[in-house]
């Protein structure tokens, strides 16, 4: 019983092949949008995150 679970387990995890033009756009187009967003509101976001990193250690 234990093989033949095991047999289909193998086979059904062999024909799994993934999307992989599918992930690397999603990769692509999340980095453009951290690329575009970093280039809009970097020095914000620098100024933002170390204000929270002084609160959090104390340093005001």
């Amino acid at each position: 019983m234990r093989s033949a679970r095991w047999c289909r387990l193998r086979a059904a995890l062999a024909d799994e092949r993934g999307d992989v033009p599918g992930w690397v756009l999603v990769t692509l187009m999340t980095a453009g949008l951290v690329v575009a967003l970093w280039t809009v509101a970097g020095t914000t976001l620098t100024q933002v995150f170390l204000d929270a990193i002084a609160k959090v250690t104390g340093a005001i």
